[in-house]
């Protein structure tokens, strides 16, 4: 019994940060049809600038709690710029070719940010513990887990909530359903798709930022987070269904818990779990749990 808590504690721990990055993919995807290699890039962005605010805050002996604060801004911060500048600079540009064309422009951004990450921060790995371990430990079940964690998972929820919320009761929402059902006729009503582009790349990039800053404190901060972090993002994506924000939310639950079942039990099998649950996902329902066949056009 004290196993099983344990792996669903674990389980919907790792669901938390995997989540809010994914909502991010899964949001650029669904309104835009773009699969955005680059947001594993975002969400490293957000984790080197969070560590490195949060060293130099308690270098500076500044109080703990301001820190909480200064993880979440620093993420929205740097997704926010990285992702107007290349969704105005770049990417508008782009529109209307092959989305295999777009996969490439994206997977050379996450190239080019990558080496960017590198010269500003170098190799060395960053260490943001202070906010993860101020808050003390609690005991659920006779096991012991960071308080961190568990505001991290009501982080998640909130942000599944406030997504639901924007897109099913408020104008912007409804007019962002109207660009995902039909780009064209959205154009011809009246609607700035260009404008509602911009402001949801820049929203997806914000997230996957965020996901990096909240992170960073639980984790090593060195090059390479962004490749696993993309790859874990794609899988949720895939199997909740691309574009689906409830797919993202189960996605990200399904692989939570998966891993963290095989790291209790079968940690040998740890990264082959998740893409064999993907493949037994995608065998049946090819467009994913929460996935919808796309209209084709004649």
């Amino acid at each position: 019994m004290q196993q099983l808590v344990a792996i669903l504690i674990d389980g919907t721990i790792y669901f938390s940060w995997l989540f809010i990055v994914s909502l991010g993919l899964t949001l650029i995807y669904g309104v835009m049809k773009i699969l955005n290699i680059a947001h594993g890039s975002f969400y490293a962005l957000g984790a080197y600038a969070a560590a490195s605010a949060v060293g130099a805050w308690f270098a500076a002996g500044l109080p703990a709690a301001g820190s909480y604060l200064l993880l979440a801004v620093c993420g929205l911060a740097i997704g926010a710029a990285i992702g107007f500048a290349v969704e105005r600079g770049l990417l508008r540009r782009m529109y209307g070719r092959d989305e295999v064309v777009m996969i490439l422009v994206t997977y050379a951004v996450f190239l080019i940010l990558e080496d960017v990450i590198k010269l500003v921060w170098g190799v060395n790995p960053y260490l943001a513990y202070q906010p993860y371990t101020a808050l003390g430990r609690i005991a659920i079940g006779g096991i012991g887990f960071a308080v961190y964690d568990l505001i991290l998972l009501a982080l998640a929820l909130a942000m599944g909530f406030a997504a639901w919320f924007t897109l099913n009761r408020t104008r912007y929402g409804r007019l962002l359903l109207v660009v995902i059902h039909d780009r064209e006729i959205s154009s011809a009503m009246g609607i700035n798709v260009a404008r509602m582009f911009t402001v949801t790349f820049t929203i997806g990039a914000m997230l996957g930022a965020l996901g990096g800053a909240v992170a960073a404190p639980g984790i090593s901060v060195v090059p390479g987070i962004g490749v696993d972090i993309i790859v874990l993002a794609f899988a949720v994506s895939v199997i909740g269904g691309l574009g689906s924000v409830a797919g993202a939310a189960i996605g990200a639950l399904i692989v939570g818990l998966t891993r963290a079942a095989a790291i209790h039990l079968v940690p040998e099998v740890e990264l082959f779990v998740i893409y064999a649950v993907m493949a037994i996902v995608l065998a049946f329902r090819p467009e994913g749990l929460f996935g919808r066949p796309a209209a084709r056009k004649i």
